[in-house]
């Protein structure tokens, strides 16, 4: 899950990190009166959305009165953002933050992400501020400093120290620097962060540490634990079908093809995709309704997949273990009652009580004629691929 810069800025506040003030505004007039309020000779209005690439798109604006504070707010929340992050589609924009100008001595990255290549929960820290972190990595990958953290105690002092002077802090501002890092940490722990970024952070020229920019990510299976956290989420900047699927607890990810893909368990759905595109054809989603079909889940995954209307065939490839393929077959032959099967639906059932479960199917066949049965996975690959191809002709 993901949170808004202004909301990952007041987490780093009420952890003691030293933030600059902001205010968060959603109409025009209000960007004006903030700017007045802060009565600065410059304010940044900066758009809150849950993608990188504000700047190059035009949603971060420096502004000198408040009458571009007020024309800066009215074209954000009159366009949708596009970037390199959104797609062509973009995102829409209700939020902003106005805040003062500060005058930059120097920028820092600072960051903590799990690193799935060592394992371990990693910072990462950067004299090479306020730019694309992924770019200083690929052209000048020594000045990227990585620091493992340990998985129960977090980031050691020692630790913090030494990262503070490889980037170039000396005497108190080291010290600050270190401290900063700890909380940090302490932050990431306490929330069940997957990633933690403050891009830039930064030194002013009365010899200040500020954290500018703030990003946070967080763990989806932990916030059950974090009802604060979950509260903050805004769902205008997610896809309505991801939303759906979130509420309805399935994995859905949207994709370009024309081939639905119904299954349970991650590596299912990898090979699921994997053999569509062997046999000439291109997946439309990866959708896995987890380790039990029900027969409500089973009718929701279905309007899910067919809410998409490039979808022109699905592909259901489901292995019966802790629930059983009769179970299955059942939620899948009501799911096809409630709502029709508009376009073929191929279905590889494996696992227990497989033999019942195809009886099951056979007999539905008559009130559902666009359905088919597969023997295995590659005949229902090559199965799904035809009749999607006689669909198109």
């Amino acid at each position: 899950m993901k949170i808004h810069e202004y909301q990952a800025r007041q987490l780093l506040a009420d952890a003691g990190i030293p933030v600059p003030s902001a205010e968060v505004v959603r109409t025009p007039d209000e960007a004006a009166e903030a700017f007045k309020k802060f009565s600065q000779p410059m304010c940044v209005v900066k758009a809150q959305v849950y993608a990188g690439g504000r700047g190059k798109a035009g949603f971060v604006k420096l502004v000198k009165s408040a009458d571009e504070a007020r024309e800066a707010a009215k074209f954000m929340l009159t366009h949708r953002m596009t970037s390199y992050q959104t797609g062509p589609e973009g995102v829409p924009v209700s939020v902003l933050i106005v805040a003062p100008g500060v005058d930059i001595a120097q920028e820092f990255y600072l960051g903590i992400t799990v690193d799935r290549t060592r394992n371990t929960v990693t910072m990462i820290a950067s004299a090479e501020g306020g730019v694309e972190i992924e770019e200083v990595a690929k052209k000048s990958p020594e000045k990227v400093i990585k620091e493992p953290l340990h998985p129960l105690l977090g980031l050691q002092g020692y630790q913090a120290r030494e990262l503070a002077f490889k980037l170039g802090f000396k005497d108190k501002m080291a010290n600050q620097a270190a401290k900063l890092m700890m909380d940090v940490s302490k932050v990431f722990i306490k929330t069940d962060a997957s990633l933690a970024e403050i891009n830039p952070l930064v030194i002013t020229k009365d010899g200040k540490l500020l954290a500018i920019d703030a990003k946070f990510n967080f763990d989806d299976n932990a916030l059950f634990r974090h009802n604060d956290l979950v509260a903050m989420e805004d769902e205008t900047q997610e896809k309505p079908l991801d939303v759906r699927a979130k509420k309805a607890s399935l994995n859905y990810i949207a994709l370009d093809g024309n081939i639905g893909c119904l299954v349970n368990g991650a590596g299912l759905a990898m090979a699921t995709m994997d053999i569509i595109k062997l046999h000439g054809a291109e997946p439309a989603n990866f959708l896995d309704v987890g380790g039990s079909v029900t027969p409500e889940g089973a009718v929701e995954a279905f309007n899910i997949i067919l809410s998409d209307p490039k979808v022109k065939g699905i592909l259901v490839n489901i292995f019966g273990g802790i629930a059983k393929c009769d179970v299955i077959a059942d939620a899948l032959v009501k799911a096809g009652r409630q709502i029709g099967f508009k376009v073929p639906v191929v279905v590889r059932l494996e696992g227990t009580n497989v033999e019942k479960a195809r009886e099951i199917l056979s007999g539905a066949k008559s009130e559902l004629p666009t359905l088919q049965t597969a023997s295995d996975l590659t005949d229902a690959a090559k199965k799904v691929v035809a009749a999607v191809g006689r669909v198109a002709a």
